[in-house]
């Protein structure tokens, strides 16, 4: 079916734009668990996310087994004590009230890797820009955000992590780039605001178009 620019409905509009406001970095999860079948059936949406050359080069393993998410848990306090360390002190108390990840209540790990050795995409739009195979994994991991959020699943990326102790952790192949470490799970609380900003981290920026 061809799609025309008038396809998509003031009504839809309103929605998409209710849908970006309220995709949120969730930090705090419910314990229950997924539905049967819906990390599948996102992971299959997130694929739909455009990819440098059609390359396609994200790999997302599902981490289950408990030593492996432990290993993951005792890596992410290491890094996050070095980075409350590295802080101002001025700054340490509010990061140290901050939660940064949900390891502890997501019933879902999601690791998502970049493959630069695939073949596929015959490196195309990758010669002068090879960073742009990460930047594809990127937007469908957004893909994979939004589409999570329309079904009141919420989202978290866990960032405070050393990428060569991850891809060790999960024994992925050496030539994988690790991207983010996923959290899936219904939220416990619902904000417009988000989390950062309520606590006094930081504010929402203002943008502004530039022209040249």
């Amino acid at each position: 079916m061809v799609h025309n620019a008038d396809a998509f409905d003031p009504a839809f509009r309103s929605e998409l734009t209710r849908l970006l406001t309220w995709r949120r970095d969730v930090r705090h999860f419910l314990g229950r668990p997924l539905p049967e079948g819906a990390l599948a059936r996102l992971v299959g949406l997130a694929a739909l996310a455009p990819s440098v050359g059609l390359s396609q080069p994200w790999r997302f393993v599902s981490v289950e087994a408990p030593e492996r998410r432990a290993a993951i848990r005792a890596e992410f306090a290491r890094c996050n004590a070095e980075a409350l360390a590295a802080e101002p002190r001025e700054r340490q108390a509010l990061y140290a009230r901050l939660k940064l990840e949900g390891l502890d209540q997501a019933p879902v790990h999601l690791a998502v890797f970049a493959d630069p050795s695939t073949p596929q995409g015959h490196g195309l739009g990758r010669r002068t820009m090879p960073e742009a195979l990460a930047y594809s994994v990127v937007m469908a991991v957004h893909t994979l955000w939004l589409a999570a959020r329309a079904e009141g699943i919420g989202m978290g990326w866990v960032s405070i992590l050393d990428p060569a102790r991850v891809a060790a952790v999960l024994d992925v192949p050496d030539a994988w780039q690790f991207i983010g470490y996923l959290c899936l799970g219904y939220p416990a609380d619902e904000h417009e605001v988000p989390e950062l900003e309520r606590r006094g981290w930081e504010r929402r920026a203002r943008q502004t178009l530039l022209s040249r």
